[in-house]
Formats: C-alpha cells, sequence, structure tokens
C-alpha cells in the first residue's frame, strides 16, 4: 500500500497492516492519539519522513491500522522543539491514480514539496 506523508510517498507492507495481532494491540487507541503522537515525533523532528522514514513508516502503519481510508497524512511543525499542540496535522483519501502519479515522480526524483503540495495539500495557493 502506498501512502503519502507529507511530500514522500512510502511503500507500506501488508504484513505491517493484516496481523490480528497488530489490530488488538491498537484497539485501543484513537486517531486524536495518533495524530498527538504524530504531532510529538513531527515536533522533534520536522522532517521526519525524510530524516527518519522508519519512525515514519511506523506512524503511517498505526494511521492506517485505525482508520483504513486515510492514504495521506500532513503534519507541519513550526521549528524543531516546538509544543507539541503547535504542530498540525490533516489527513486525506487520495484516489489511486494520483498516489500512483506521486509514487512515479519521486522514483525519478521530480516529487518537491511544492508538487506534493499542488497536487494534495494546497497550502501554498495563490
Amino acid at each position: 500500500m502506498l501512502f503519502l506523508m507529507n511530500d514522500v510517498v512510502m511503500h507500506l507492507d501488508a504484513l505491517d497492516l493484516a496481523p490480528p495481532v497488530a489490530a488488538r494491540r491498537f484497539a485501543r487507541l484513537n486517531l486524536p492519539f495518533i495524530s498527538n503522537l504524530g504531532g510529538e515525533l513531527f515536533s522533534e523532528e520536522p522532517l521526519l519522513p525524510h530524516v527518519a522514514p522508519e519512525r515514519a513508516m511506523r506512524l503511517a502503519v498505526l494511521i492506517v491500522t485505525k482508520t483504513p481510508e486515510i492514504n495521506a497524512a500532513l503534519f507541519v511543525a513550526p521549528a524543531r522543539g516546538c509544543p507539541v499542540d503547535q504542530v498540525q496535522a490533516r489527513y486525506a483519501q487520495l484516489s489511486f491514480e494520483v498516489m500512483g502519479l506521486l509514487y512515479e515522480r519521486q522514483q525519478r526524483g521530480a516529487l518537491t514539496t511544492l508538487e506534493a503540495d499542488r497536487q494534495v495539500w494546497r497550502r501554498l495557493a495563490a
């Protein structure tokens, strides 16, 4: 499964998503808790998907395990070490076509923050 975190398309291993053990382990978690956890991670490292992709993937697995229809997340921290409540989180459900296009661009080295924003998050629209 493909998952977009900020401006990085990650390929999540189906084995991480499927085991019943994972479903039981994460049953008590809810999306606000996971968003707060993401806020903590991005407060520590605003470029998490680039600097620590394995941690970003684990966060993505948590999101998908809890809310399978979500396949994109945006976490924006104003600065490293900022208070967790200042980290903004957004989620999206992208079509297979958009996700495929983003993944293809990333494979060619052409996926930039600006391109991901234009295609998905639309934060920088004039």
